[in-house]
């Protein structure tokens, strides 16, 4: 099959004008109708046929082309088809409630979702680039190889169960208010999270292979190292952005305030590692400075009552939840009155 040379030689341009293109149809659709189950659909979806353009266009196919281009098209399309499950199941999408009438505001979000797609999927987009594909390619089962495959089904296994258990524990009745510890997260606070960083990370060790083993020399070599940019992206995405920091310290503050389940979350929190897997029993009396540094919980994390709760938000609790011990009180003292009158 010929080789499609499209605007330039590491299909940069087409597919971020491709990603434009898929991202403001669905944009459109969202905005208008002010339909919420589309939007993750359409992020992971995107993916998916950024590696089928790619790959159809390179006109090689080799093994790693193949076996990466695949990996990211299954994570993609899990990705979505989970995420279109769930908003399906839960009707609307919270974080687009104070947006979704904004015309700027909601299409800020589409345009960080096309940075997103167009960035992470760098190391697939210029593996089946021209420019790669024109230099002899290593066989498919390096060292590099076997070791992206066993971490992308690690991540993959990872990050798809703990969405499931998630999702289980959430659904029952009887977990409701609750935070989810049981599964994975009986050994981190975010295996999805972690599931995903592995998952790229793979994806782009497989595929720098031909740099790696020094047949892809030049500009070429550059490229394909460069598209590391993708992973990192994805990991400071999920680490400082859109991920922890959305759901650390504002989860716990929340817990705080309302006074729910906050001590057992205080003792989750203590003895479960934030992103990477650990044995609780060893990560609880660990040294703060190793939990701070090499498990990567950083002070923005940690949340202080002292220092980040509304303590008028938990004076109002603390006076309401007296209020109703003392009406308990006094139905309990009425209905041993009661009874006691009964015998008399």
């Amino acid at each position: 099959m010929a080789v499609v040379h499209a605007l330039d030689e590491y299909y940069l341009a087409i597919t971020l004008l491709i990603t434009i293109a898929y991202q403001l149809f669905f944009f459109s659709i969202a905005f208008s109708l002010k339909f919420d189950k589309l939007t993750d659909f359409a992020g992971g979806t995107n993916f998916v046929w950024l590696a089928i353009i790619t790959l159809a266009f390179s006109g090689h196919h080799h093994a790693r082309q193949i076996v990466c281009s695949l990996f990211i098209m299954l994570w993609g399309a899990r990705l979505s088809g989970f995420l279109l499950f769930r908003i399906i199941k839960t009707g609307k999408d919270d974080r687009f409630d104070d947006m979704r009438d904004k015309f700027f505001s909601f299409l800020g979000f589409w345009v960080f979702q096309m940075i997103w797609v167009w960035t992470v999927s760098l190391p697939v987009t210029i593996l089946n680039a021209p420019n790669v594909t024109r230099f002899n390619q290593p066989d498919f089962g390096t060292g590099r190889d076997i070791a992206g495959v066993i971490l992308f089904a690690i991540g993959f296994i990872l990050e798809s169960l703990s969405d499931i258990q998630k999702y289980r524990f959430r659904s029952d009745p009887a977990n409701k208010g609750r935070f989810c510890d049981v599964g994975f997260f009986t050994w981190t606070r975010h295996p999805n999270y972690f599931g995903e960083i592995l998952i790229h990370f793979s994806i782009f060790m497989i595929a720098v292979s031909p740099s790696a083993y020094g047949y892809v020399t030049g500009q070429a070599f550059n490229a394909q190292y460069a598209a590391i940019l993708g992973p990192f992206f994805l990991t400071l995405l999920l680490m400082f952005v859109s991920g922890l920091t959305l759901q650390e310290r504002p989860g716990a503050k929340k817990r705080y305030e309302s006074g729910n389940h906050w001590e057992p979350f205080s003792r989750y929190t203590k003895r479960t590692s934030i992103l990477i897997p650990f044995p609780p029993q060893l990560y609880e009396p660990m040294p703060t400075i190793l939990k701070r540094t090499i498990f990567l919980e950083f002070p923005i994390y940690v949340f202080d009552p002292a220092k980040h709760a509304d303590q008028g938000k938990v004076r109002e609790r603390d006076a309401e939840e007296g209020n109703n011990a003392r009406q308990e009180e006094s139905q309990r003292q009425g209905s041993s009155d009661g009874l006691a009158d009964g015998q008399r």
